[in-house]
């Protein structure tokens, strides 16, 4: 089964380290968030990746460059301000109609992806979601 990675976004909530590199490729605990994504998915036997490039997309691909991997990576542009619908579009012709799973590109998690795939399987869905409600960017201020 391919993964699809949307990594194309402008990253506005991170804007001050965004200005430079696209989200994806801001780094936690010294590895870039892309490659825990792909490493978290490469756990569970998936071994394909499709990379939907807009904003900033030539840094991800100058990372890629020469580099290999024990998962086969496909970078593909699909516009600078392409939404999330337009990209999977733009990616249809190498999905083929296939089942396929979908991040994006700052979605690091600790889902057990395997019987994510089971639990969709067997409710014979269209599509499965699986969602956190991200914090609040400033902690609340409490007043005394």
């Amino acid at each position: 089964m391919k993964v699809v990675i949307l990594a194309g976004g402008l990253g506005t909530r991170m804007s001050e380290i965004t200005k430079t590199i696209p989200k994806p490729m801001v780094k936690i605990l010294n590895k870039h968030i892309l490659i825990h994504i792909m490493e978290h998915y490469y756990k569970y036997d998936f071994k394909e990746f499709y990379i939907a490039l807009g904003y900033k997309g030539k840094v991800i691909k100058n990372f890629f460059k020469g580099k290999k991997f024990k998962w086969k990576t496909h970078l593909i542009e699909t516009g600078k301000k392409t939404m999330t619908g337009g990209r999977l579009k733009r990616l249809n012709k190498f999905l083929k109609n296939e089942t396929f799973l979908m991040t994006y590109g700052d979605g690091v998690s600790n889902v057990n992806i395997k019987n994510l795939v089971k639990f969709h399987k067997k409710k014979k869905k269209l599509f499965t979601m699986t969602a956190v409600r991200p914090p609040a960017r400033f902690g609340a201020i409490k007043m005394k």
